[in-house]
């Protein structure tokens, strides 16, 4: 019975923790298991470690009291390990700063030596230096004491940290507080303040501490000798490396290669084989360090057989090559042209699976074998990428796609320009290596005049998310949306144009013109020409007559009148037949107002429409009163009229009753010397008596007989003179 109860007491424990480290709800429910039907059997999962719970716990919950009681729930007490670990395994600085605070403050645990280590190296490598600077000083209080490691880590992290006079006051605080500096602590001071090149201050400092008795190390003539040349100072180097001889500490392989190293950077590799071979006499061995910096100084002089030949040696010997020799030697092949040799490296390395140090190599190695017209060596290196799996950027692509174009393999560059679209690459926050334009120029402007412009446009459109606003691409894709047919995808990339102030070409606004005449959308022609005028392009002679064509052909006169009017005021003196066609279908609509607007703006331009044509018509199909506007105009302007449209025009005005109209024009006729049939007269004096208009018609008359009378006199005069 005991141990039935003991039993349920380790089940309710375990659900009871089960259900405080629960991050998905605050309540622990248990599910029925299934009678019937097929069960899913899972493997049990193991359980975890009390530190990571706590660390999981703190990862995805706001640190309040709430969580501080969780974990206090399920930790049966604090002890060493427990709370290290849990420093360990936090997932952010942030919350290992939390729990070291809190367990201290609230007297579960006390803190160590062990522990504050740990908490100052989590700090100092998230640079929250003030932090771990406040927690080392804090220590006596807590009655823990100092050592020398704890301030050896401060001053490296303020040193990482770019704060060097930081690294420098806390050595000098040491020695204030009266805590032992060893050369460990020099060493760390040298370390930080030669890689700043303060070359002055290490050696003062190098001074004080042989001053005080303390024994320079070989690394200390390492860090040394390396900061000088660091700064240039290779004298200061050479001596330094003499006293450390002088001093009975024998160079190391790490002083070799630091020599090595320092002359490289200098450029005298005369000097840097010097030691090389020095190394082998002393039967040091050299290691891959001695190889791969030995090659990176002959491949910066642009020795690059010498490099190639000790690659071959380090491996004769069983010395294995690593990134960074494989990083070293690569540039200095592309720089040389050895393109084969190149490819023939990297070949080794996607074998090894060794994966370059420094990525950029690979667009050098792309643009190299491109250049020797190696295409599918420049391809072969995109793909060594992907199995190396080194992210693949923009520049690589464009890089590739740029010279696949240019060598006429556009269906190769199509295939690189799907992958990065899919994948969009372009768009990668990461990415260091963007697309240059003579890569996406070449072959945007072949997609558009190949029938792919929506794919040119997928692309570009992933451009312009990073800021491209190239007017060549966006010209090229209004051309190419154009030809296919889609002029409203054109005209939508012009409105972003209009909206980005990218300039648009003439060509672009005039092949979406023309793509809408073909699609006998005549409207949206118009607003694509008005638009292209907008934008500052003339249109030319041809390309005015195809929409007013198209507008005439869609019964929209008045639209077309308009695209009239702009031609006329661009100075465009052309299409009289099509002009006059539209004049026409304008009176004959009854936009008289509008059509001798449009013939004012013709003879402003030393244009004459044709006035008796347009009359004839105008009285053929019974307009009589357009037609009278159109003779009151031409007369008021001293236009050329033919004497036979004047009795057109009397006619027409007689014929629909328009007495007092046909009376008024008469007179203006008479005063012209415009009737010679007085038959017309006659009926329209007829008709005005009949009308009552008999005022009219007397002066009509008179006006008549005065004009006979002068004719007559006119002809007796005549004859007189031909008899005499």
């Amino acid at each position: 019975m005991a141990s039935l109860c003991a039993s349920r007491a380790a089940i309710f424990k375990r659900k009871k923790l089960l259900c405080l480290t629960s991050t998905s709800s605050f309540y622990c429910t248990e599910s029925p298991i299934p009678t019937t039907g097929k069960q899913n059997h899972h493997p049990k999962p193991q359980d975890e470690k009390l530190e990571d719970v706590i660390c999981r716990m703190m990862s995805t919950r706001a640190w309040t009291t709430r969580l501080q009681n969780s974990i206090r729930n399920i930790v049966p007490s604090f002890n060493d390990e427990l709370v290290y670990n849990v420093l360990h395994s936090a997932k952010d600085s942030e919350h290992a700063l939390n729990f070291f605070r809190w367990v201290e403050r609230s007297g579960i645990f006390r803190h160590n030596r062990e522990t504050h280590f740990k908490i100052m190296q989590i700090l100092g490598r998230a640079e929250k230096l003030n932090h771990a600077r406040c927690i080392l000083l804090d220590m006596p209080n807590k009655g823990v004491d100092w050592d020398e490691d704890l301030w050896v880590l401060l001053i490296d992290s303020y040193g990482k940290a770019g704060i060097v006079q930081e690294s420098v006051k806390l050595f000098a605080k040491m020695e204030e507080l009266g805590v032992e500096r060893t050369v460990k602590s020099y060493n760390a001071l040298f370390n930080v303040i030669t890689r700043k090149g303060r070359y002055m201050m290490a050696k003062r400092y190098f001074n004080k501490m042989v001053n005080e008795g303390i024994e320079p190390t070989g690394h200390t003539f390492n860090l040394l000798i390396w900061g000088f040349f660091l700064s240039s100072k290779v004298d200061t180097a050479i001596r330094f490396f003499e006293d450390m001889k002088s001093r009975g500490i024998m160079p190391d392989l790490v002083t070799y290669n630091t020599m090595i190293n320092g002359y490289n950077r200098v450029k005298k590799i005369e000097e840097a084989e010097k030691y090389f071979v020095e190394i082998k006499a002393r039967n040091l061995e050299p290691n891959v360090i001695s190889y791969t910096t030995m090659i990176k100084g002959y491949s910066l002089v642009g020795r690059i057989d010498d490099a190639l030949r000790l690659f071959e040696e380090m491996k004769s010997f069983g010395i294995k090559p690593n990134a960074i020799t494989y990083s070293t030697l690569l540039p200095g092949l592309c720089d040389a042209k050895k393109m084969s040799e190149a490819r023939m490296i990297l070949k080794e390395m996607e074998e090894k699976y060794i994966e370059p140090k420094d990525s950029a190599i690979f667009i050098r190695l792309i643009s190299g074998q491109c250049e020797a017209g190696d295409l599918d060596a420049a391809a072969d290196v995109l793909k060594t990428m992907i199995r190396l799996s080194v992210p693949t950027e923009a520049g690589h692509y464009g890089v590739l796609i740029e010279n696949f174009c240019k060598a006429g393999k556009y269906d190769r560059a199509v295939k690189f320009l799907d992958k990065l679209i899919e994948k969009e690459i372009i768009l990668r926050p990461q990415s260091s290596l963007s697309m240059e334009p003579s890569a996406y120029i070449l072959i945007t402007d072949y997609l558009c005049n190949n029938g792919q412009t929506g794919k040119a446009e997928t692309l570009f459109r992933q451009l312009m998310k990073i800021g491209v606003q190239d007017p060549v691409v966006f010209n090229n894709l209004v051309c190419g949306h154009s030809k296919e047919g889609v002029p409203d995808s054109a005209f939508e990339l012009l409105k972003i144009m209009g909206r980005r102030k990218v300039l648009s070409d003439g060509i672009a606004h005039k092949s979406l013109v023309e793509s809408y005449l073909k699609k006998g959308e005549a409207a949206d022609a118009k607003t694509a020409l008005d638009n292209m005028i907008e934008h500052g392009h003339d249109p030319d002679s041809l390309l005015y007559r195809s929409v007013m064509e198209s507008l005439m052909g869609d019964g929209r006169v008045q639209t077309a009148s308009r695209v009239m009017k702009i031609m006329l005021e661009k100075g465009v003196k052309e299409h009289m037949d099509l002009i006059s066609t539209i004049l026409e279908a304008l009176l004959m609509r009854g936009h008289v107002e509008e059509a001798l607007g449009r013939i004012e703006l013709l003879l402003n331009n030393s244009l004459s429409p044709d006035f008796d044509g347009l009359l004839a018509v105008l009285c053929e199909k019974g307009k009589a009163t357009a037609a009278l506007k159109l003779l009151d105009f031409s007369l008021e302007r001293n236009c050329n009229i033919d004497y036979s449209s004047y009795d057109k025009v009397l006619d027409s005005l007689v014929a629909a009753g328009k007495t007092l109209n046909a009376y008024s024009m008469l007179c203006k006729m008479m005063e012209k010397g415009g009737v010679k049939d007085h038959k017309s007269c006659e009926e329209l004096i007829k008709s005005l008596n009949d009308e009552g208009n008999t005022k009219q018609a007397d002066i009509l008359r008179r006006m008549i007989l005065g004009k006979e009378t002068t004719l007559d006199s006119k002809k007796g005069k005549k004859k007189t003179a031909m008899a005499t």
